[in-house]
């Protein structure tokens, strides 16, 4: 199809947009806007070697990725899914189950972009302590309510919820395996929003099975679409969704508006609206890159 029609922009939303589809543009193809604020699925040294601009709509669904983390974990906090399945099996556990106070309870954010603070201020709203961790932000504190801590270990150590929110990258792939999961509290539960690949998939399940874990809410997996047998749809502790979270009309409209313009203004020889836009900045004029 590309070959075929010859685009000067794709926007991307599903798939993976390598060299072979770069070229199979050529010579027309001037940038790849991303559909989304992860640019995993596009391959950005590629890019770089044709000149490309790349794109994202970054922070256009951080609202609705930051409401759907903090669903996952009050729905874990509360033990709504196993407290909801003894229902439907008879039960009535009025004095025989407690669960969590969330107000004192302490949260650490690993990546503290656009989602990550939003989580952070809705935390704080219901009395949690809010700790984050972002090695790529500069020195100084932190905007918003959470304390910065400078380790990724110390984050660890204290969290009783671990939320994610970075993306993948080759620093990242694999950044929470079974060593880092043996450091938070025991009975801790992990949010995770970001992406498929920063997380041990197998570390998890053991960490879940050993009781070093209490839940684990996962909007993302390594491979998608979950696979019909993968103990992640079935795990007594995990409460999984389809990679959903910015699946609402706001976050859909921003990417979607998010992504159109940044290809309109990168064709019209501008710097797209959205703050953070722009990954590669490719063909743009030279005036323009050092406003990137």
């Amino acid at each position: 199809a590309i070959r075929e029609h010859r685009p000067v922009a794709i926007l991307h939303r599903q798939g993976i947009i390598n060299g072979t589809v770069m070229d199979a543009a050529a010579p027309g193809l001037r940038l790849v806007a991303r559909h989304g604020a992860g640019i995993d699925g596009i391959d950005i040294p590629a890019a770089r070697a044709r000149n490309l601009t790349v794109t994202r709509a970054a922070g256009a669904n951080s609202r609705s990725v930051a409401e759907h983390a903090m669903a996952l974990m009050l729905t874990m906090l509360k033990d709504l899914p196993s407290v909801t399945a003894g229902m439907r099996d008879g039960l009535w556990e009025k004095t025989s189950r407690m669960t969590r106070d969330i107000d004192g309870m302490t949260l650490g954010i690993v990546g503290y972009g656009a989602i990550g603070t939003k989580v952070a201020r809705m935390a704080a709203a219901f009395g949690m302590r809010v700790l984050a961790y972002d090695p790529l932000l500069p020195a100084g504190p932190l905007s918003g309510p959470a304390g910065r801590v400078d380790s990724l270990p110390e984050l660890l150590r204290q969290s009783e919820v671990l939320s994610l929110h970075l993306p993948l990258e080759p620093e990242t792939r694999g950044m929470i395996g079974a060593a880092e999961l043996a450091m938070l509290p025991r009975g801790a539960i992990l949010v995770h929003t970001a992406r498929g690949g920063i997380v041990d998939q197998d570390a998890l399940l053991a960490a879940l099975d050993s009781g070093q874990l209490s839940w684990a809410g996962v909007d993302v997996f390594t491979k998608e679409p979950l696979e019909a047998d993968s103990p992640f749809r079935t795990h007594p502790r995990v409460v999984p969704t389809p990679h959903l979270a910015a699946n609402t009309p706001r976050g859909a409209t921003g990417m979607a508006c998010g992504a159109a313009e940044s290809i309109i203004a990168v064709l019209a020889g501008r710097v797209p609206a959205l703050e953070g836009a722009v990954v590669v900045p490719g063909g743009l004029p030279a005036d323009l890159v050092q406003a990137v």
